[in-house]
């Protein structure tokens, strides 16, 4: 997907909550997406990586239980928002399908089937978050928020190819597991790294 400005300020980094630019990891990826993609961002939050992606030209679906960090959202073209309780009894993305489903900083164990799930036959898996080792440099430091080693790549069902993986110690400083994978047998192009 090329980059482009957008002329919507709403979408720029300094826009977004805490002035919080796009992860380097769902830039480079989103650029494998085709223009009009259709995208979960799951636990969005405040929506950086929403914002940059409509701002690329797809259509976000960004949701949360934080209804006070998606107003921030409202009316920004190509997002929509969606108040959802992703770790409850019942599962509310059910029958949902993606182009690709993006997850930044977030971690629920007993729903890695369904968040697989939401992938539709081609599309696209980016995932980027916390691992063991990060409760050195502060939090999260629960071991129920922090990836095992390789978590991510293990955890892939049948039928799913890795474009990329990593897993280590930041620059911020931080512990990060890192995943992009594609719903499909067939091993994914790789992007230009940004």
């Amino acid at each position: 997907m090329p980059s482009k400005p957008s002329p919507d300020p709403r979408l720029c980094a300094a826009a977004h909550p805490g002035g919080s630019a796009p992860s380097d990891w769902v830039r480079r990826f989103a650029a494998l997406l085709p223009e009009g993609a259709s995208v979960l961002d799951l636990a969005a939050g405040g929506g950086r990586h929403a914002r940059w992606l409509a701002g690329q030209g797809c259509r976000v679906t960004a949701v949360d239980r934080d209804a006070a960090a998606l107003a921030t959202m409202k009316g920004i073209g190509g997002v929509e928002t969606r108040m959802l309780d992703l770790e409850g009894p019942d599962w509310p993305l059910g029958g949902e399908r993606f182009d690709a489903v993006v997850v930044a900083n977030y971690l629920y164990r007993p729903r890695f089937a369904e968040l697989f799930a939401l992938v539709r036959p081609g599309g696209l898996l980016i995932y980027e978050t916390f691992m063991l080792g990060n409760e050195r440099f502060g939090k999260p430091s629960n071991p129920d928020f922090l990836l095992r080693p390789r978590e991510l790549l293990d955890g892939l069902p049948q039928g799913w190819s890795v474009v990329a993986f990593e897993q280590g110690e930041v620059e911020r400083p931080a512990m990060i597991q890192r995943l992009c994978a594609t719903r499909s047998a067939e091993p994914g192009r790789l992007p230009r790294p940004v």
